[in-house]
């Protein structure tokens, strides 16, 4: 890929107003416009520039122009677990201590958010909203299966329901970023983790072949050999699943996705995709994503957006300023309800619930699900961890409890040590 940085000026080509360039991800992508346009000023101009759709073509655009020291890279939304990454190589620009403070210690922000802009012993960003999944499932479904869905339920009990009344049971299984975060949610919730002393860097400690490792592929294994499995698992996304929800026939399903799932299906009433009517909209239910291990509390993903600041701008005091005016409570709060891209903070989130247009209990569900949910590993180099992952347990139909985690294990230590390439 050659880079177009010449193309994108950071400064007017006149010698007039500075162009602030702020790369975006689609999602949320007509608020972003709109707030570059607010949250310019008379000292600058920002301009909208869209990134890919997925994650790691997101990472591999920015991270190529953060390499070429590129002065055009002015803000980027980043997913969050670029950022240690990103801080590590050098590209960020290092949030003041001031705003730090108070994204750390100033109670506001909310607990799982404030942590995914941390590395080492800074703030490199600013979040913007706060990500995470929960279990959507059609309450009939669940009630014909004889599902208490009022008290945890984990994914044994949820492929079972599905399997046992026809439904189905939506994931994301495709090679790709949420596929890892799949995985990383399985072993988190049964008290594992990918890797560990992810400080270390190349010397982290490798622990998918573990116990937790084993719970997890069974999980996935359990799922890909049940009557359960949609036909597309293998290449199945945040999308593909939506449509399972209100199918013309069948009783629908459960799925694991993310927060803008309900806004989705309010905004599809009455057409392709979405409930009939608002009755079956009534039919739609939500609750903590499902325990790996019974008895263990579920670790939800966490994910979202924070802001960073391109180390080569040629006006980090403007971009930094820009940052703070579009992650403020206003921008939050527009992205929710216009997008179903859930806060940061709990003072955003309390002005969404004012607004009336989510259900008070699925809110506090996001905010917990945040806040005692877990993150990817955090590490400088979560890029081959993610892929060496992708790697050995993708195809999700081939994965094995009795191998599948050993030999990512060696694979991805191997990577890690430089005796592999991916």
């Amino acid at each position: 890929m050659t880079l177009a940085g010449s193309l994108l000026s950071a400064c007017g080509g006149d010698g007039g107003t500075p162009t602030l360039n702020w790369y975006v991800n689609p999602d949320g992508v007509d608020t972003f416009r709109t707030y570059a346009e607010k949250c310019s000023t008379g000292d600058y101009d920002i301009a909208v520039q869209q990134l890919p759709s997925s994650a790691t073509d997101q990472r591999t655009q920015l991270a190529r122009r953060l390499a070429a020291e590129d002065s055009s890279t002015d803000l980027m939304n980043l997913d969050p677990v670029f950022v240690a990454e990103f801080a590590n190589a050098g590209w960020l620009e290092k949030v003041p201590d001031d705003l730090a403070s108070k994204i750390t210690d100033g109670g506001d922000y909310l607990e799982g958010a404030a942590d995914t802009v941390t590395w080492d012993d800074g703030v490199y960003a600013v979040p913007l909203w706060a990500n995470t999944q929960v279990l959507w499932y059609r309450k009939s479904l669940a009630e014909a299966a004889g599902l208490d869905m009022s008290k945890p339920v984990t994914w044994d009990q949820v492929i079972d329901a599905a399997d046992q009344e026809g439904g189905t049971v939506g994931v994301q299984a495709n090679k790709y970023e949420a596929y890892v975060v799949w995985i990383n949610a399985l072993m988190q919730g049964a008290g594992g983790d990918i890797v560990s002393d992810t400080e270390a860097g190349r010397e982290a400690k490798v622990d998918l072949d573990s116990d937790a490792g084993r719970d997890a592929a069974a999980v996935i294994k359990k799922l890909a050999d049940s009557a359960a499995r949609q036909p597309d698992l293998t290449v199945s996304n945040e999308g593909t699943s939506l449509g399972q929800m209100f199918p013309d026939e069948g009783p629908g399903e459960f799925m694991v996705n993310w927060t803008f799932v309900y806004a989705n299906y309010k905004g599809l009433v009455g057409k392709p995709g979405g409930p009939a009517d608002e009755q079956e909209l009534e039919d739609l239910g939500w609750a903590r994503y499902p325990q790996t291990v019974e008895g263990e509390e579920s670790k939800p993903p966490i994910g979202g957006i924070d802001i960073g600041v391109g180390a080569y701008s040629e006006h980090p005091d403007w971009a930094m300023e820009a940052a703070q005016c579009i992650t403020s409570t206003e921008a939050q709060v527009d992205l929710a309800v216009n997008d179903g891209l859930m806060p940061s903070t709990s003072s955003a989130y309390e002005k969404v619930a004012a607004t009336g247009d989510f259900p008070e209990d699925l809110l506090d569900l996001y905010r917990t699900s945040v806040d005692e949910g877990g993150p990817r590993p955090k590490s400088p180099f979560y890029s081959q961890i993610s892929a060496a992952v992708q790697a050995v347990w993708h195809s999700p139909t081939s994965v094995d409890p009795d191998s599948t985690p050993q030999r990512s294990a060696d694979y991805l230590a191997d990577v890690l040590a430089g005796k592999r390439l991916l």
